[in-house]
């Protein structure tokens, strides 16, 4: 089979498409063979090896895990002898759960992975696309309790995991508020926004609103900022956020009475189990900005460094 390999951390020129092994499934594992997968910034910081304290999970001086890829949507082809919950033919989208390895045209996965059933409504591309910003958004949402007819706020509300927050917060019966950039603003409207930010013409931690929850998925935004928006009280969301971050919003929390919400997300089957019923429903759309074949992830790398995409970056594998 063809997969994106890559023996050294650096820019996306280390990512090689070579023939590898096909895959074998285990008794209590499917194997699955990818219709899409996407590139996003968690697989780019994993190739940079940025920070650098990712070396000390996977791989000091070279990456211990070659294929990276953490999403996917495809086709069951085999199922070991002990798997009950899906069968050969069986169409299903889902994360990897940290074993990565979706840049590649199959892959083996646990049967209690995070898998589910592709909604017949969601083409692969848009199933591929879902599940990282789509998990990473239903974690922190669910963290902050919402309830209908809050104030929230999205910060990065045109990219991977702000797209999907707007969609789920208006799922909730929130009122939403978007902050992206101008040649966004149409887009983030047709989400649902019910009012939508231009970050380059308003200071939205300025205008005299203030937000029941602030959600910053991009790790751009101060974290004075946000807080300075939230409502006594409120919870702010530090969805992307680094290790100063994190330190900022802990002590936030220690001496304001705000509540602030870090870490990282964690994929889980009921978290895309989740997203499953969202999409069939109609209420969770993936924002694809481009599509990709395998043989240009370099360039699909390339493209989202820049830190500029609108949604989700696809690679087509079938």
């Amino acid at each position: 089979m063809k997969a994106a390999v890559y023996t050294q951390y650096g820019a996306p020129e280390v990512l090689q498409v070579k023939e590898t092994a096909k895959p074998v499934p285990n008794e209590n594992e499917l194997l699955i063979k990818l219709h899409a997968t996407a590139v996003n910034s968690g697989d780019c910081r994993l190739r940079r090896a940025d920070p650098f304290a990712v070396r000390f999970f996977f791989g000091l001086l070279k990456p211990k895990k070659s294929i990276l890829g953490g999403v996917l949507s495809g086709e069951v082809e085999a199922v070991g002898k002990n798997v009950r919950a899906f069968k050969p033919g069986d169409q299903v989208f889902g994360a990897t759960m940290m074993q990565f390895g979706a840049y590649a045209e199959y892959i083996c996965l646990p049967e209690t992975g995070a898998l589910a059933i592709k909604p017949e409504n969601l083409p692969h591309e848009e199933a591929a696309a879902l599940p990282f910003g789509g998990q990473t958004a239903w974690h922190f949402i669910r963290k902050a309790n919402v309830k209908a007819g809050q104030k929230v706020l999205v910060f990065g509300a045109s990219g991977a995991v702000g797209s999907a927050a707007v969609q789920i917060f208006k799922s909730l019966g929130a009122e939403v508020t978007g902050v992206c950039s101008t040649g966004n603003v149409e887009m983030v409207k047709a989400l649902g926004a019910d009012h939508v930010i231009d970050y380059t013409q308003t200071d939205f931690s300025k205008n005299g609103e203030q937000y029941d929850v602030v959600f910053e998925t991009v790790n751009k935004a101060p974290v004075a900022a946000c807080v300075a928006a939230l409502k006594n009280g409120g919870t702010l969301l530090l969805g992307a956020a680094m290790l100063p971050q994190m330190l900022r919003g802990a002590w936030t929390a220690l001496t304001t009475g705000k509540k602030v919400i870090a870490g990282v997300a964690p994929e889980t089957p009921e978290g895309v189990a989740f997203l499953q019923q969202l999409a069939a429903s109609g209420q969770l759309k993936a924002v694809i900005d481009r599509s990709f074949p395998l043989e240009q992830i370099a360039a699909a790398h390339a493209y989202v460094d820049k830190g500029h995409k609108r949604g989700n970056v696809v690679i087509q594998l079938h």
